[in-house]
């Protein structure tokens, strides 16, 4: 994101049921929101929230509409959740300010994602610096904090890795600094990320080169394809009605361990039965918040 004093920003203000404000900042970021927030200061849980995303240009109303409703759907709320969207400009990058102020370093056992304008007090945790775009990249959301706990629980440094969704790259950045820090710096582990979104890669790579890893890890605007290579481990942080299709692949292509997540805490028993056509029984399953995550060991 530039910062540039004459840029015009736009806003649009989702009027939402509170319980379904998750959902509406998912379709502002799957409309490419520049950054998101949600004003629930004061608010009791039965009442309507205001989620606002900010945006360089607007999308067209039926975009919005479309998206929202369709994140409303995969969240399991109906349109009527949806109360009224409003547009605004905004000027310069005030926004922008306040929006930083909302993003604080998220830490877990092994790590710790911080933003770039954030101190960090020396620590032995790997740090991971991250320039925020889309709240799914920050490391904040609970679908990436699974995947990264799954990482620090089982991934064996010097495996090979693939981060099926990418996004920002922080998976595929978190196994390469653990190879660093493990001194393995010579032992080029196969680390590849991939995603079909062209901004998400663009990102990633801005984030690879911002933690020194960028000649460690692959990244590509593809999808996981027949013509990969088998990876020792596999992260697929997608949602579940990608996974669904292309479990026959995942499961293909992983060799020893495959991370799913993206998945909403309602949708577990279906993708238990979807594993179990893969004979597949009892899989770990983690939860954060409204999300799991599912890990199968071969």
């Amino acid at each position: 994101m530039t910062n540039d004093k004459n840029q015009n920003w736009y806003a649009l203000d989702i009027t939402v049921d509170s319980n379904a404000s998750e959902a509406i900042e998912f379709g502002l970021n799957e409309l490419e929101a520049l950054g998101t927030e949600i004003n629930n200061l004061g608010k009791k849980a039965t009442e309507t929230l205001c989620v606002t995303g900010y945006f360089n240009e607007l999308p067209d109303d039926a975009a919005t509409r479309s998206n929202l409703e369709e994140a409303l759907r995969i969240h399991g709320f109906t349109p009527a959740a949806l109360r009224r969207i409003d547009s605004r400009s905004v000027e310069n990058t005030d926004w922008l300010a306040e929006w930083k102020k909302h993003w604080k370093p998220t830490v877990s056992e092994k790590f710790i994602v911080a933003p770039t304008w954030e101190t960090i007090e020396e620590s032995e945790k790997i740090v991971i610096r991250i320039e925020p775009s889309m709240a799914f990249g920050t490391g904040t959301h609970e679908t990436t904090r699974l995947c990264l706990k799954a990482i620090e629980e089982d991934y064996k440094v010097g495996e090979s890795f693939y981060d099926v969704g990418t996004g920002t790259g922080i998976l595929a950045i978190a196994v390469a600094k653990l190879i660093e820090k493990a001194g393995e710096n010579d032992f080029r582990a196969f680390i590849k990320g991939c995603d079909t979104d062209e901004d998400s890669i663009k990102i990633a790579l801005e984030n690879t080169e911002l933690n020194n890893v960028s000649e460690a890890i692959e990244l590509t605007t593809t999808s996981i394809s027949a013509n990969d290579p088998k990876f020792d481990y596999v992260c697929a942080n997608l949602t579940a009605d990608v996974i669904v299709p292309l479990l026959p692949l995942l499961l293909e292509k992983t060799n020893r361990i495959l991370v799913l997540s993206g998945i909403l805490k309602e949708q577990e028993d279906s993708i238990k039965a979807e594993l179990r056509k893969f004979d597949i029984e009892d899989p770990a399953v983690e939860t954060s918040g409204e999300w799991i995550s599912v890990k199968i060991k071969k």
